[in-house]
């Protein structure tokens, strides 16, 4: 379970750039709405601790109940989509409501599925390639996939399902499947989309068929569904270069004139945007590409499948929610509702991203030395 570590071999860059992730967040949401400061830097503490509690865990110790974890986190998702317990905001029930404790068990899925596919690929490595590996894979994959999609949650889904194929794509996955499903999902897709749009189409909500014909014809929306995102484009474009200062007074600011509904949650980066401009902008885009990179470079210096898997992993969760959510606040994607990666407010959100920095931050700790073999 513990192991004996080096000083040496913990990623004090990743961590220091976590931290300062969660400093710009801190900032971004005291100036989008101050009453949330306090429970914000309570979630990023918490989870500060629950990453380095992580860190000094034997990951592949964990890894040995993946089976338990993958039934534990479907019963979760099963208790939110029917039972009492299961609460509803905004037309989707997402959260598990406790009273004191209220959170979304699909954040917690990320890092679950991620651990779970990490071992599962390893021990079926050698016939991941086979058809009857990969159904199972998939089946696996599709059970909590569609409980989340059904909550509905269809931007975590599409987060998950970026996840899934990048664990299949590092543990080895055949390029001839890789580009058999491509050719195969580029057209459905776009098939899917054009039929789900109809009137009287029902294979989509209301408001997820809403976003995308927003995306398509936001003149037609402007006043209800692109409105958010119309006003979070006009709040970056406001900052220019240097911003408008940081908790300005200005009366031209879309923030302080109210014009994007809670701020401090998707539409965050609007925030940075107008009040730290283009230069503020691009350092926290740097910030996180870091941290990509840096949980990439730990996947490459792995000792075995697994820590590789799981660091890769948590590379494509950081990755895509952050080119999602930036692509929505600049409306080059359609509205998702995906929080930006340690800058949104969100407890269950930053701590379950903490606890995945753990597992990269003890991957790191047991690195393959010069000279060593990959497993």
């Amino acid at each position: 379970m513990f192991k004996k570590y080096r000083l040496r071999d913990f990623d004090f860059r990743l961590v220091i750039l976590v931290l300062l992730a969660s400093g710009i967040s801190v900032m971004a949401v005291g100036s989008a709405n101050e009453s949330y400061v306090k429970t914000q830097i309570i979630g990023i503490a918490a989870g500060f601790v629950a990453m380095l509690v992580i860190a000094l865990f034997d990951y592949a110790w964990i890894l040995k109940f993946y089976w338990v974890m993958y039934v534990g986190i479907l019963g979760l998702l099963i208790l939110t989509a029917y039972s009492p317990l299961g609460e509803t905001s905004g037309g989707a029930q997402r959260w598990i409501d406790l009273g004191p404790i209220r959170f979304q068990p699909s954040e917690l899925a990320k890092i679950v599925l991620i651990l779970f596919f990490a071992q599962f690929i390893m021990r079926n490595r050698k016939t991941l390639n086979k058809l009857t590996t990969l159904m199972v894979s998939c089946v696996l994959f599709g059970i909590p996939a569609y409980l989340i999609w059904d909550q509905p949650d269809l931007s975590t889904t599409l987060v998950i399902v970026t996840i899934f194929c990048t664990l299949l794509f590092v543990g080895g996955l055949s390029w001839r499947y890789i580009l058999t499903v491509v050719g195969i999902a580029v057209p459905v897709l776009c098939v899917f989309v054009f039929l789900a749009i109809q009137p009287e189409a029902n294979l989509l909500e209301d408001h997820q068929k809403e976003r995308i014909l927003a995306f398509i014809d936001p003149e037609e929306y402007a006043d209800s569904t692109a409105y958010q995102q119309n006003n979070s484009v006009i709040a970056i474009a406001s900052g220019q270069l240097l911003g408008k200062g940081y908790k300005n007074n200005e009366v031209t600011s879309v923030k302080n004139g109210r014009y994007i509904l809670e701020p401090h949650t998707d539409f965050i980066f609007a925030v940075i945007g107008e009040e730290l401009g283009f230069r503020g902008s691009v350092f926290l885009i740097a910030v996180l590409f870091s941290i990509v990179l840096e949980c990439l470079y730990v996947a490459y210096k792995a000792k075995d499948t697994a820590g590789r898997l799981i660091a890769s992993g948590v590379a494509a969760w950081i990755g895509f929610q952050t080119f999602f959510n930036l692509g929505v606040t600049t409306f080059i994607l359609p509205n998702t509702g995906l929080p930006l990666p340690f800058i949104s407010y969100g407890l269950t959100s930053v701590m379950c991203l903490y606890m995945a920095i753990g597992f990269v931050l003890n991957i790191k700790l047991q690195q393959r030395k010069n000279g060593e073999v990959f497993l």
